[in-house]
Formats: C-alpha cells, sequence, structure tokens
C-alpha cells in the first residue's frame, strides 16, 4: 500500500477506530445501564454482550475480504465504507423502535450492528497494517487506542449522557450522523494494493479440497512460534478485566449512581486515562519492548481490579471511585496498545486481515464469555467474588508472560522482549 506522510496515516487510523467503537461500546457500556435502571437482572445483564457473538468469530470470513473486494475503491477502503455505512443505516432503524415495546427487535438491530462493526474491523486493521512501518507499530496503535477511547467514550458515556438528556431517539441518530461523519479522512485516503492477497480455492467443482484449504489457513496460523502460548495469556487477560468490568458498572447502579454520573466516570474520565495509557505506551514502547510493556500494564491491571474491592467495603466516595477507574482504564490503554502491537508483529502482510483478526477475536470471545459468567458468580459470591476470581485470571497471564517473554516475539527478538 502507498506509504502516506504519518500525520495523515495516524490521523486516518484515529478516526476508524473512533467510528468502530462507537456502536460497539454503546452496546457494552450504555445499553446494561439503561436495562438495570429498568429493573433487568444482573444474569440478563451479564448475557447483554453475547449481541457481540459476531465480532469473536469475524476471523471466519476475514479470508474473504483478504481475497475479495472492489478495488477500484481501494481493496479494504471500499469494504471499510460500506461496513460502516450500513452500521449508520441499522443505528437509524434502531433510533425509531421503543426499547420497552420492541426490544426483541432492537436486540436483533445492535447484533446486526455488531456483525456489520466486526467486519469493518477486519478490513481497518488490514489497512492499518499496510499503512504502519514496523517501526511505527507502538505509536500507531496508541493512535489507534486513542481513536477507540474517544469511541468508546461516545457511545458509551457520551450516549449515557444523552440518553438523559435527549431520548433515546434523538441519542441515536447523533451516534449515526458521528458514524459518517467519521468516513471523511477515509473517503479522501487513496488506497493501493502491491500484490494480489492469497486467493482461496471455494469453487463449487472442488468445494473439498477448498474447505481444507480454508481451515488450513487458521491451522497454520495457530502453529506459528510462540502464537499458542499468546492466545492463551491474551484469553486470560481479557476475561479476567472483563468479569471485573461488566459486573462494577451494575455495581454503581446499585450503590445509586445516576446514569450521568457513571457516563461521566466510566466514559468522559475513563476514556481520558485510557488515552494517556495507550500515549505513555506508544512513547515507551520500543525502549521497554513488548514483554515488559505487556508485563506493566497486566500489573497495573491486577492493582485497578483489586482497588475495586475498596468500594464493596463500603468507600464509595467519588475520590474513591475515580481513582479506581483512573487506574484501571489507563492499564486498558497500556495492555490495549501492546497487545496490537504484538498482534501486527504475528501477523504476515499477504493476508493482514485473516492473521490480524484471528488473533483479535479471542478478546471478545472471552470478553463475552466471561462477561455472561460474571452475573452468576456476582449472585452467588457477591461483587467481591467477581472481583477477585478476574484478579486471579489476570495474574496467571501475568506469570505466563513472565515465564515466556519470547513467546510474545514473531521472531527472534529475544533481547528485545526479555524480562530483565
Amino acid at each position: 500500500m502507498t506509504r502516506a506522510p504519518s500525520f495523515k496515516k495516524y490521523g486516518l487510523l484515529g478516526s476508524l477506530y473512533l467510528s468502530q467503537f462507537m456502536p460497539f461500546w454503546f452496546i457494552f457500556q450504555a445499553l446494561p445501564v439503561l436495562l438495570r435502571q429498568n429493573g433487568a437482572s444482573l444474569e440478563a445483564i451479564g448475557f447483554l454482550p453475547a449481541l457481540l457473538i459476531p465480532i469473536s468469530f469475524k476471523f471466519l470470513w476475514s479470508p474473504f475480504i483478504d481475497t475479495y473486494g472492489f478495488t477500484r475503491w481501494g481493496h479494504y477502503r471500499f469494504w471499510i465504507i460500506c461496513f460502516q455505512s450500513v452500521v449508520a443505516i441499522l443505528t437509524v432503524f434502531c433510533s425509531f423502535l421503543n426499547i420497552e415495546i420492541h426490544l426483541p427487535l432492537v436486540l436483533i438491530g445492535l447484533t446486526l450492528i455488531a456483525l456489520g462493526s466486526s467486519s469493518q474491523d477486519i478490513a481497518a486493521d488490514a489497512l492499518a497494517l499496510g499503512l504502519l512501518e514496523p517501526e511505527e507499530r507502538g505509536v500507531g496503535n496508541a493512535v489507534q487506542g486513542i481513536g477507540g477511547a474517544f469511541g468508546r467514550a461516545i457511545g458509551g458515556g457520551g450516549m449515557l449522557i444523552l440518553l438523559g438528556r435527549w431520548g433515546w431517539r434523538t441519542s441515536l441518530l447523533s451516534l449515526a450522523g458521528m458514524m459518517l461523519f467519521a468516513l471523511i479522512p477515509l473517503l479522501m485516503h487513496r488506497e493501493k494494493i502491491p500484490s494480489c492477497p492469497r486467493p482461496l480455492r471455494l469453487n463449487p467443482q472442488q468445494i473439498a479440497g477448498g474447505l481444507r484449504a480454508y481451515l488450513k489457513i487458521f491451522l497454520e496460523i495457530c502453529q506459528r512460534p510462540g502464537m499458542k502460548t499468546w492466545l492463551g495469556i491474551l484469553a486470560l487477560a481479557t476475561a479476567g478485566y472483563n468479569l471485573s468490568a461488566t459486573m462494577f458498572r451494575p455495581f454503581l447502579v446499585d450503590i445509586g449512581w445516576l446514569e450521568k454520573d457513571i457516563g461521566w466516570l466510566m466514559g468522559i474520565f475513563g476514556m481520558a486515562m485510557t488515552v494517556l495509557g495507550s500515549l505513555v505506551t506508544g512513547l515507551v514502547i520500543s525502549r521497554l519492548g513488548r514483554a515488559r510493556s505487556f508485563l506493566i500494564a497486566l500489573m497495573l491491571t491486577i492493582l485497578g481490579i483489586l482497588l475495586q474491592l475498596l468500594p464493596t467495603f463500603g468507600l464509595t466516595q467519588v475520590a474513591v471511585l475515580y481513582t479506581v477507574v483512573g487506574l484501571s482504564f489507563f492499564a486498558v490503554g497500556m495492555t490495549g496498545t501492546t497487545a496490537f502491537t504484538i498482534m501486527m508483529d504475528k501477523s504476515h502482510p499477504e493476508m493482514a486481515g485473516t492473521d490480524y483478526t484471528f488473533q483479535t477475536s479471542v478478546i471478545p470471545l472471552f470478553s463475552i464469555v466471561s462477561a455472561a459468567l460474571s452475573g452468576f458468580v456476582a449472585r452467588f459470591f457477591g461483587y467481591q467474588g467477581v472481583f477477585l476470581l478476574g484478579t486471579i485470571l489476570v495474574a496467571i497471564a501475568a506469570i505466563l508472560t513472565l515465564k515466556f517473554p519470547h513467546r510474545l516475539s514473531p521472531g527472534r527478538q529475544g533481547g528485545d522482549l526479555r524480562i530483565e
């Protein structure tokens, strides 16, 4: 692909991940609070992330996005424009539904939005991998993290604030408008593909051979050096964090926090701390190395989850809650930037969407599983049980990272990644 000036490519990446995270985080953060206020049970809220199941299995159709496309518009650029436009249209459709009367239809619409957002993510990640040189990946992923943080702020905390002031319809129409507006940098970008992506043999005459070739793509990814260990670490870290994060929002509702207050805490302030974490990591990752940066991020995540225990013992002062959220979201920014940089290192340019997406799919898959279980853990063991279990899972991920730092490297870069 063409190598654009740094400020242009970073601006493009920021806008892509801003638009991508807005609808996703509305489902993940704003909707649980809205449903809890309407009397939904913790178990029901825990299953709400099941709407994001398409994101977990997006790797299944990522080879098709790598292989096919209307290249006159730019291979991945074409897919991003199509999927983001569809998501905006679906958001407009959901805005005209009543959440109390048409809840099943709203959930179907949100599931389709998740499907479109996950498909857009495949193309966006591949476009990012082609834009960034290896030495730019740390800063590039920091920019992606910042764009994603603003997307989370708008889709999560911002939408909570808007829902309280403007209501359901106007808020969702505004969200759709922002997604279309975020397409402008991409419309100004010109993408060039230097070579044809690896073709898939999936024609009707050779369906058996095509299916074997298709499945072999994912098997080959798992067989790469260090990949299984890396995916296991990523799964544990994701499950541990989301197990606690899913229940922390309804916990705030239970102690009497209003939606606008939660929006400012989890959305606006949380977003700012995530941006800070991403910025810091982007500046230091080349100096500290991938594995060391990831280990530091995991240790901060463990501390952040442990601090969530304080409010369960009655320490619910505003300063305490902002400290808890601040540290947790700073760790999110640091973890995400480092993890996505490692994923890029482990991806091959000829199938960038598939390689990168296969790794990122671990995050939503284990987010959904842990979120679904979090409601049951909270019911039988309380919020304290959820936070302790989350701490244990992230701690195991940190131990594995400390023991196998070289597994986080795509090649012979042990000196860069060794933890001393």
